[in-house]
């Protein structure tokens, strides 16, 4: 038997996790998966480390097992079929505030500070600390740990993370964050496996994914972020508005009586690619798509990166690198080619086979800003943070 660390990522419905295997101070997949439609139809799937489906199970729609049953049937599940000891349960936080710039052990006083941050980030909180408080019951004494998506950010400058408004209102802690850090905090700690340059110098990473944002990076720390007080600011994303002029809001209230609640669904849930596009949130949908809306939202959603791009690029004072991460970042070479087309101006040259080859390097050798994709590993860098935070 050895001991293990699961990661888990938890959604108003669903529960994505992964269990790592302790090997020293070195840590292997065992297996992940999801339960998914927790409050409905509920079904499980999990996969091996070769990606083999292992396991699987369905829920009829008449008895789901709510986040309460999923997490109990999950820790039977995997005392059966690894052998493994959990040890520490590592959760993915959106939101750490302004204390909390590093990960930390849950307890009772913690999760007070967190949840008063539940209406920062109303779609994701509650939901990654509902996990914590069902295990505090479920599985006593079992060390819960928070890695937080804003903690990357804090080392961005005052006045990165400053809003133009009186200090009685930004004295309460409203300023910008920035978000999809362990994320970014991955690639920056393998970055230079790919370019020494890129590691040390001044590089823009694009996470983008159902969910998208944009990092400056100098010598692999965070500078300025395209995401600000909540996860809603900067690009377009799948149903989410990205920037918006926040008279938008104002008229939305004044002329069309919206209440607070239907603007925030309308720009949470109803924006973005899904939005402006009337087919689809999923990128692949709309790039296969002949729609005309289709083709906009992708023009769109490019468009907005080159010009957060230069934006950053700007508070870099010049671009060594550029890196295309997550589901879109990753896999989608043709929106990967219309953002490079716009950044000739920066010295960007592609190479049209390697970006149709999803990389690693895209950019040609003669290029003056080198371009990768790098796969991103959000949940073997909370089982790092977890397996330090217990000394080992």
């Amino acid at each position: 038997m050895s001991d293990a660390i699961l990661v888990l990522n938890a959604g108003s419905s669903s529960l994505k996790f992964t269990d790592f295997v302790i090997d020293g101070d070195r840590l292997e997949v065992k297996v992940g998966g999801k339960l998914e439609e927790l409050y409905g139809r509920a079904r499980f799937q999990v996969r091996d480390a070769a990606g083999a489906v292992v396991g699987q199970r369905d829920w009829p729609e008449a008895a789901p097992p709510r986040h309460e049953g999923a997490l109990a049937f999950l820790f039977d599940w995997l005392g059966e079929h690894s052998g493994d000891a959990v040890v520490a349960v590592g959760h993915r936080v959106v939101h750490g505030g302004e204390h909390y710039s590093t990960p930390v052990i849950l307890d009772p006083v913690v999760m007070k500070q967190l949840h008063a941050l539940d209406s920062l980030a109303p779609l994701h909180q509650p939901h990654n600390l509902l996990p914590v408080e069902i295990l505090a019951e479920q599985r006593q004494g079992l060390p819960q740990i928070a890695c937080f998506d804003t903690a990357f950010h804090h080392t961005a400058p005052e006045i990165a993370q400053a809003f133009a408004l009186p200090p009685a209102i930004t004295g309460r802690g409203v300023r910008r964050y920035g978000f999809h850090g362990l994320s970014y905090e991955y690639i920056a700690s393998v970055l230079g496996d790919y370019d020494r340059r890129a590691a040390s110098g001044r590089t823009v990473v694009l996470h983008l994914g159902n969910g998208a944002s944009i990092c400056a990076m100098r010598d692999g720390r965070s500078v300025a972020s395209t995401m600000g007080f909540t996860a809603l600011d900067g690009l377009p994303m799948g149903t989410r508005s990205g920037n918006l002029d926040p008279g938008v809001v104002l008229y939305l209230m004044q002329e069309l009586k919206m209440t607070a609640k239907e603007i925030e669904t309308l720009l949470y849930k109803e924006s973005g690619l899904l939005g402006v596009s009337g087919v689809s949130s999923d990128m692949r949908e709309l790039l296969a798509s002949d729609s005309p809306r289709a083709k906009f939202a992708v023009e769109l959603f490019a468009y907005r990166i080159v010009r957060e791009i230069g934006s950053l690029a700007a508070a870099l004072g010049g671009l060594d690198a550029i890196v295309f991460t997550a589901g879109i970042g990753e896999r989608a070479a043709a929106v990967r080619s219309a953002v490079a087309a716009r950044l000739g101006w920066l010295g960007l040259e592609l190479d049209a086979a390697a970006n149709d080859g999803n990389g690693p390097r895209i950019s040609r050798a003669d290029s003056r800003v080198a371009a990768w994709v790098i796969p991103t590993n959000e949940e073997l860098m909370i089982a790092k943070h977890c397996l330090a935070l217990m000394g080992r």
